[in-house]
């Protein structure tokens, strides 16, 4: 049967976000995790579901992108087929050409797993490395240290402190209570947390979400941010202890976050939280004018 690109609709959320658990594995590279869906589920369902691209063969989905931003798909695909040449040449295909649906024309960039066939076939094509990000891990295997600040689960009643400090550690933000109502609604926050940290005031000072892709695989952390106006204070070495306590609970194997390599005090409070810094990875990005 020929590859097939599809977009799953809101009814065909459930298995993309079931499929993305089953791939995430401590072997497997930084990659696209439910959570990542999870995350830009704060916009609802539907918008989700637009932004969701996935290519089938025989019935079965093989790879998932994430249009996170007209001009960003973040892509993975099933560890089988990393190196399946007629995926990756479809793929490449497929985000080469506009009318396909699913990268537009001038610059764009595309997130893929490190040693993935797609990764080389778009150097080949004259796709080039974008900046640096840093994926760093933490093993959950043992116990993690108590963060020494009230931190709480976060419900509804607190939906309006969490949506605070997100807006007020990430500029530019448009977190609100009603998209982290969406959020808590959307399929893959079954397996996620989120968690707000207060100093001795009782004022909300940092942010965590945490998304579980199952118990004995790596969870991830998306977002964490610490509220401009409370930082260098250590909330935010705080709240990471507290969200890779939180996977643990969860069943979680390992707790994952990629960050900026440009960004060094954020690098710098996960490796102190206990994450250790693996390879960093970049995007590869293709000019306005160049040849696809």
């Amino acid at each position: 049967m020929a590859m097939r690109l599809g977009k799953p609709g809101a009814d065909g959320l459930g298995e993309v976000v079931g499929v993305l658990r089953e791939w995430q594995d401590e072997g497997a590279p930084m990659q696209l995790h439910p959570g990542d869906l999870g995350w830009f589920w704060r916009l609802g369902a539907e918008a989700t579901a637009v932004a969701v691209r996935t290519w089938t063969r025989d019935g079965r989905i093989l790879a998932v992108g994430l249009l996170d931003g007209p001009e960003l798909l973040r892509l993975t695909m099933a560890p089988e087929v990393l190196r399946d040449e007629e995926l990756a040449q479809r793929l490449v295909e497929d985000m080469a050409e506009p009318e396909r649906g699913v990268l537009p024309a001038g610059r764009v960039n595309v997130e893929a797993p490190v040693g993935a066939l797609v990764q080389d076939l778009l150097c080949e094509r004259g796709w080039k490395a974008d900046e640096p990000w840093t994926p760093l891990r933490r093993d959950l295997t043992e116990p993690v240290k108590d963060p020494d600040v009230r931190i709480e689960v976060v419900g509804p009643e607190q939906a309006h402190e969490f949506a605070a400090v997100v807006r007020g550690a990430f500029d530019g933000s448009t977190f609100t209570e009603e998209r982290r109502h969406a959020m808590a609604a959307g399929l893959p926050y079954a397996d996620a947390r989120c968690l707000v940290a207060y100093d001795e005031r009782g004022n909300a000072v940092a942010a965590v979400t945490v998304w579980s892709a199952g118990p004995g695989r790596p969870g991830l952390l998306e977002p964490m941010g610490v509220h401009r106006e409370h930082r260098r204070q250590g909330y935010g070495h705080a709240i990471t202890l507290a969200a890779a306590a939180a996977l643990q609970e969860l069943g979680s194997s390992s707790a994952l976050v990629c960050t900026p390599s440009s960004n060094a005090a954020a690098v710098a409070t996960y490796k102190r939280a206990g994450f250790q810094q693996r390879l960093e990875v970049r995007d590869r990005y293709r000019d306005a004018f160049a040849t696809t």
